[in-house]
C-alpha cells in the first residue's frame, strides 16, 4: 500500500537516524531511497552472498540470522546492510522478513556519498553500530 511522500517524510522525521534532518533534507532522502516490500519469510540479504544496498525498516520485523542461527530481531527505525554495501563485502548474516516487512532502500553505490553528504545520519548510524558493537562483546564475554 502506497504512502503519499508527505505521510513518507512524516514517518521518516519519526525516525532516530533520521531526527536531526531539517526538513528540506528529510524531503531529499525521501527521493533518494526507494521503498521496498518483502513477504513474511522472505530472504532480503543472504549470508555469504553478495549485499545489494542499505535497509531502513519502515514497518514490520526482520531476523538476523548467521548460519541458521537467530542473533537480533530488527524492527522499525533500525536498519540493516551497511556493512557490506560500505566495505562493499558479502553479508555476514542472512536478514529475512519475521513479518511483512517494508523498508527504504539506499543502493550501495549511493550510500558513502548520502552519508558524506548528511554527517548527522552517520554520526547516529555510528552510535548504533557501537551499541551493536558493545552487545556483542558482552555476549562474548
Amino acid at each position: 500500500m502506497a504512502q503519499s511522500r508527505e505521510e513518507l517524510l512524516d514517518l521518516l522525521a519519526g525516525l532516530t537516524l533520521f531526527a536531526d534532518l531539517a526538513p528540506p533534507q528529510l524531503e531529499a532522502a525521501v527521493h533518494t531511497f526507494d521503498e521496498e516490500w518483502f513477504g513474511e519469510g522472505q530472504r532480503v540479504l543472504r549470508q555469504g552472498m553478495s549485499g545489494t544496498g542499505f535497509y531502513v525498516i519502515l514497518e514490520g520485523q526482520a531476523a538476523v540470522r548467521i548460519d541458521g542461527e537467530d542473533r537480533a530481531t530488527l524492527g522499525r527505525g533500525e536498519f540493516f546492510g551497511e556493512v557490506s554495501a560500505l566495505l562493499d563485502d558479502q553479508p555476514v548474516a542472512d536478514v529475512v522478513a519475521v513479518t511483512p516487512l517494508r523498508c527504504l532502500v539506499l543502493h550501495k553505490a549511493e550510500l558513502e556519498s548520502f552519508l558524506l553528504a548528511h554527517p548527522t545520519v552517520m554520526l547516529r548510524m555510528l552510535q548504533a553500530e557501537a551499541r551493536r558493537l558493545r552487545s556483542a562483546n558482552r555476549w562474548r564475554g
